[in-house]
């Protein structure tokens, strides 16, 4: 249980002063724990950074566990549930998705949120290239080596996270505009993401309806976006996940 104490209080702190500007002492003096406590579970503070990064990554695995087990679903069904789970827990969780946002993307974040996007990254990637696997077995994908192809669209959805900064901010004052930004956007990577798996146009809904992507945006502008406390617990895994933004 004090392991678990120090790497909650850990990634708040992390989250709301920043990977480099927190200390060791920092992290015990919140816990209240003593230094021995501390050192018996860790050794540096670069082993709770990665100890947090695993955390996200085991929250991604629970994630795409339901779609690895169900037998009924072909390859490009599978994948566009993935998609769409991807959607629905974005939707579900934007009270969250915010604090992390304006926290997580600062600049002196940048060591954290890059573990974190490596970490679920080992995970998701697998995952994806067994469905692409899946498709090139049962001849309806054709993209060549199936993890260069999900390594590939993973970081095809990770290179939107600048143009959904400002789609963000955008919003506040113009939820059209924002959402034309992330439309054509979203759009561009579902042609780009067809082609990748030799798909015809129309096949990999990325996007889904673009009604629920406004009305999330609508909702992202009446959520409060105050950052999580110093021992706040739940690491959102949507900063890496494949589907529409927010």
């Amino acid at each position: 249980m004090r392991r678990a104490e120090l790497i909650d209080c850990a990634q708040g702190l992390f989250l709301t002063r920043g990977y480099e500007r927190t200390t060791i002492n920092d992290v015990i003096s919140a816990t209240g724990l003593s230094k021995g406590a501390f050192y018996h579970h860790f050794r540096a503070k670069e082993d709770l950074l990665e100890a947090i990064a695993q955390r996200f990554a085991r929250e991604s695995l629970g994630f795409i566990h339901g779609l690895q087990t169900d037998a009924g679903l072909d390859a490009l069904q599978r994948l566009n549930r993935l998609l769409a789970l991807g959607r629905d827990w974005k939707r579900g969780h934007l009270a969250e998705l915010k604090a992390m946002f304006t926290t997580l993307l600062k600049p002196e974040n940048a060591v954290l949120y890059h573990r974190i996007v490596e970490a679920a990254f080992a995970v998701l990637a697998p995952a994806l290239a067994s469905i692409i696997a899946q498709g090139e077995a049962e001849g309806v994908f054709d993209a060549g080596d199936p993890r260069t192809a999900a390594d590939t669209l993973l970081w095809l959805s990770n290179g939107r996270r600048g143009l959904v900064i400002t789609a963000m901010a955008t919003a506040e004052t113009d939820v059209d505009a924002a959402l034309k930004m992330i439309v054509e956007r979203v759009r561009a990577e579902e042609a780009i993401t067809n082609r990748i798996l030799g798909l015809p146009p129309g096949n990999v809904d990325l996007l889904g309806p673009e009604t629920v992507i406004q009305d999330m945006l609508i909702d992202w502008n009446a959520t409060s976006g105050s950052g999580p406390s110093p021992g706040a617990k739940g690491a959102p895994t949507g900063v890496s996940r494949m589907g529409a933004e927010p």
